[in-house]
C-alpha cells in the first residue's frame, strides 16, 4: 500500500474555485466511493463542483480538457483500471496517464489524478474512501488539484503585482 509518506490534506480554502470531477463508469462500487470523496473534499474547501461521467479512464483526458477549456479552473480525474489477463490494461493505463499529463501541460491548469491502476478489485476497495478503506484517493486527488488551482493563482497575482 502507497499510503506511508502522503501530503496532509484538508483545509484549504477553495472559495471562488470550480473544479470539474469527471469520472469513469467502470467499477462502480470503487468509483463511486472516489466521487464521494472528491465531492466532500471540493465541497468542505468551499468550491464548486459539477460532476460529469464518462465511459472509463481512456476518455478522461479529452473530457477533462474540455472542461479545461471550457472555464473550470481545475479538474479531478477519476477511474479504475484493473489488470487482466491481456496487454490492455497497460494500454489504457499508459493513455490516460500520458493524456492527463498532456491535459495539465497544454492548458496550464491542475488536473488532480485519481485513476487507480490495479491488481485486483481488493487494492480498490482499500483505496476507495469507503467503509475500512485504509485510503481515500479522491479526496487526496480533489485536494491537490485545488492546491495547485491556488498556486497558480498566487503565481499569476504576484505577476501582475
Amino acid at each position: 500500500m502507497s499510503g506511508s509518506g502522503a501530503p496532509r490534506t484538508g483545509a484549504v480554502d477553495a472559495a471562488g474555485l470550480h473544479v470539474v470531477v469527471v469520472a469513469g463508469t467502470w467499477h462502480d462500487t470503487i468509483t463511486d466511493g472516489l466521487i464521494a470523496g472528491a465531492l466532500r473534499t471540493i465541497d468542505a474547501a468551499g468550491a464548486r463542483s459539477t460532476l460529469v461521467r464518462v465511459a472509463g479512464s481512456f476518455e478522461l483526458p479529452v473530457v477533462c480538457k474540455r472542461a479545461l477549456e471550457e472555464g473550470a479552473d481545475a479538474v479531478v480525474a477519476l477511474g479504475v483500471i484493473i489488470r487482466g489477463g491481456t496487454p490492455h490494461f497497460d494500454f489504457v493505463a499508459a493513455a490516460a496517464t500520458d493524456g492527463l499529463t498532456r491535459v495539465a501541460l497544454d492548458t496550464g491548469k491542475p488536473v488532480g489524478f485519481g485513476v487507480l491502476t490495479l491488481d485486483d478489485e481488493a487494492q480498490g476497495l482499500d483505496r476507495a474512501g469507503l467503509p475500512g478503506s485504509r485510503e481515500d484517493k479522491g479526496n487526496e486527488a480533489a485536494d491537490a488539484a485545488m492546491r495547485t488551482a491556488i498556486v497558480l493563482r498566487e503565481l499569476a497575482a504576484s505577476a501582475r503585482a
